[in-house]
C-alpha cells in the first residue's frame, strides 16, 4: 500500500481553463462562436447530401462526366481496398507476436511497483453475468492485484437493480484487489447528458476524493483504464501496458488503445452481428498501423494526471471515448499521443433474442458511433482557437477527419447503388454509346478484384474467433467464411446509413442523447 501522505494536485492546464473547452454543441456557446459552431455541425450532413445528390444530378444532365467518374471512383476504392488490406494483415501479425510474448517477462526490467492501475467500469442495466465474466477475467491477469483499483461505476437511474449487482460484485470480487469502489452517478444531473462520460466523471472523481487523496497515491502514479462493462482483458494486458507506458516518449501525455475483438459472445452472434463486430474490429487493427490517425476509441488507458489537468471526460456529449483524446490534444497544444498497443481487449457482438432486434441494436450502435462527427465540429472550432498548435498540424488533422466522416458515409452508396445511375438517368444519347454498354461491366470488374480483400479479411477473422463451442458443427467454420459476401450489404446498412442519419440530425440540430447498447449473452 501507498504510505499517507498529502499530495500536490495539478491545476487545469491553461487551455482547458477556457469556458468554451468542453463546448458540446452550439447551444452551449453564444454570439458569434454559437453561428461559426452551429455553421461547423451544418457542414458534414451538407457536404455528405451534396455529394450524393450531385452524383445522381451528374448522371441525369452529364452522364458521360458521371460515367468517368463513376470509373475512377471504382478504381480508387480498389487500391484503398488494397491499402486497408496490407494494413489489416500487418497488424494481424503485430497482434498475434504481441500475443505470443511474455510480457511479465519483459517488464522485469523496470522499476513499476509504485504504479497502481485503476480501472472505471461503467455500468447502467446490465445483467450479473456481464458483470462478473469482467472481473474473473481482471482476478486472472499477471500483475499485482494489490496495485489494481477497481471502481465499478453504477447509474441512479437503472435502480436497485444495478445496486444490487454492483453489491454482489463487491462482495465476491472486494478482496481480491487494493481498493474495490462503487460509485453510483446522480440521475438527472443539471447541464449533463446521461452517459458514459458523466458516469465516469463522476466516478473518478469519487475515487480520487475516497481512495487517491486519502491514501497518498500520486495522480503521476496512476493508470487509468476505462472499460465497458463487457470488455474482458487478456492476462497479460497491464504488462503490456506497462511497457509500452515506460517506454514512452512522453508518457503522461499518451493514452493507450488496445484493439477490441467483438468476440466474447461471436458464437452466439447471428451472421450480421458477426461480420459487423468483425468489420469494426478490423477498422481498429488498420487505425492502429497509422497511429497518426488514431484518436482513443472505447476501451483505453491513459494517466490520472492528465485526466485530472482537464477535468475528466466531457459530460455533455455522446462520443466521449474519442472526445477525451481532443481534449487532452487541444488542453496539451498538440502534445499528445495516441500509442497503440496492438493487444486485444475482448468485447461482446451485438446479440439481441430476434435477428430484428440485433439489425435495430446494430444500427442504433453504429449511428451513437458514426455521431462521433460531432468531434470534428469540436476540433475545428478549437483550431481556430488554440494558434500554440502548429498551422500545418491543424490543416492535416482537420482533413484527415473531415475526409474520414465523409468517405464513411458517400463511399459505399455510391459505390453500390449510385455507381449505376447514369445507366438509368443517361438518357437515349448516353445508352447508344460503347461507354453506356461498358460501365456496368468495367464497375462489376473492378468490385470483383476489390472482393479480394474479403477473402483476407475472412481467413484473419478465423483467428480470431474463441474457441468452438461443443455444441456447435465444424461446418460452421465454412459459414464463417461465407457470411463475408455480406459485407455490401453491412457497410450500406449499418455504416453507411446509420452515418448519414447522424450526419442529417446533427446538420438539423437534432441533437442525439446516449444509447446504450443492450448485452445478451444465452
Amino acid at each position: 500500500m501507498a504510505s499517507r501522505k498529502k499530495v500536490s494536485k495539478p491545476q487545469l492546464l491553461p487551455y482547458a481553463q477556457r469556458e468554451d473547452f468542453k463546448v458540446g454543441r452550439a447551444t452551449d456557446l453564444s454570439g458569434r462562436d454559437r453561428v461559426f459552431y452551429r455553421a461547423l455541425e451544418m457542414l458534414p450532413g451538407v457536404a455528405s447530401w451534396t455529394t450524393l445528390i450531385g452524383v445522381v444530378l451528374l448522371s441525369i444532365y452529364a452522364p458521360f462526366i458521371a460515367a468517368y467518374f463513376i470509373i475512377a471512383f471504382a478504381v480508387f476504392w480498389v487500391l484503398k481496398t488494397a491499402f486497408l488490406s496490407y494494413h489489416l494483415r500487418y497488424n494481424w501479425k503485430r497482434l498475434r507476436y504481441h500475443m505470443s510474448l511474455d510480457w511479465e517477462h519483459m517488464v522485469a526490467r523496470f522499476e513499476y511497483g509504485h504504479l497502481y492501475q485503476i480501472v472505471i467500469l461503467p455500468f447502467y442495466q446490465e445483467s450479473e453475468e456481464v458483470v462478473d465474466a469482467t472481473l474473473t477475467a481482471l482476478a486472472k491477469i499477471k500483475y499485482d492485484k494489490k496495485n489494481v483499483i477497481v471502481v465499478l461505476a453504477a447509474e441512479a437511474r437503472a435502480g436497485e437493480s444495478a445496486q444490487a449487482v454492483a453489491a454482489a460484485m463487491k462482495e465476491k470480487w472486494g478482496d481480491m484487489f487494493a481498493y474495490f469502489l462503487i460509485t453510483t452517478h446522480p440521475a438527472d444531473t443539471v447541464g449533463e447528458l446521461a452517459g458514459k462520460g458523466a458516469n465516469a466523471t463522476y466516478a473518478i472523481e469519487q475515487l480520487r476524493r475516497k481512495v487517491l487523496d486519502p491514501h497518498g497515491i500520486r495522480y503521476n502514479h496512476a493508470l487509468v483504464s476505462i472499460f465497458d462493462i463487457d470488455s474482458v482483458v487478456y492476462p497479460d494486458y497491464f504488462n503490456c501496458l506497462i511497457w509500452h507506458f515506460m517506454t514512452a516518449k512522453r508518457p503522461l501525455k499518451t493514452s493507450f488503445q488496445p484493439v477490441p475483438l467483438f468476440n466474447n459472445n461471436i458464437w452466439e452472434a447471428s451472421a450480421f452481428g458477426r461480420v459487423v463486430g468483425m468489420s469494426s474490429t478490423f477498422w481498429e487493427m488498420v487505425q492502429q498501423e497509422r497511429p497518426e490517425r488514431m484518436a482513443t476509441f472505447s476501451s483505453h488507458s491513459v494517466s490520472f494526471q492528465a485526466l485530472y489537468e482537464i477535468g475528466y471526460w466531457q459530460t455533455n456529449m455522446v462520443s466521449e471515448d474519442s472526445r477525451i483524446f481532443w481534449n487532452l490534444l487541444m488542453a496539451n497544444d498538440g502534445e499528445y499521443d495516441v500509442v497503440p498497443l496492438s493487444y486485444p481487449v475482448s468485447m461482446d457482438a451485438n446479440v439481441a433474442p430476434t435477428l430484428w432486434g440485433t439489425v435495430k441494436n446494430i444500427y442504433k450502435q453504429h449511428r451513437r458511433w458514426t455521431y462521433g462527427v460531432e468531434n470534428f465540429v469540436y476540433i475545428v472550432y478549437h483550431f481556430t482557437k488554440n494558434k500554440n498548435i502548429p498551422l500545418g498540424t491543424r490543416i492535416k488533422i482537420g482533413l484527415q477527419q473531415a475526409e474520414g466522416y465523409w468517405s464513411l458515409v458517400t463511399n459505399p452508396i455510391m459505390l453500390f447503388i449510385l455507381g449505376w445511375t447514369p445507366i438509368f438517368f443517361g438518357g437515349r444519347v448516353f445508352h447508344e454509346t460503347v461507354l453506356s454498354y461498358n460501365l456496368p461491366l468495367m464497375v462489376r470488374d473492378l468490385l470483383t478484384i476489390s472482393m479480394f480483400g474479403l477473402v483476407v479479411s475472412s481467413m484473419i477473422s478465423l483467428t480470431l474467433l474463441p474457441p468452438r463451442p461443443k455444441e456447435k458443427s465444424r461446418f460452421m467454420y465454412i459459414v464463417l467464411m461465407l457470411q463475408w459476401i455480406l459485407v455490401p450489404f453491412t457497410m450500406i446498412v449499418f455504416s453507411a446509413i446509420p452515418g448519414l442519419d447522424a450526419q442529417t440530425r446533427l446538420m438539423f440540430g437534432k441533437y442525439m442523447g446516449f444509447w446504450v447498447t443492450p448485452k445478451h449473452r444465452a
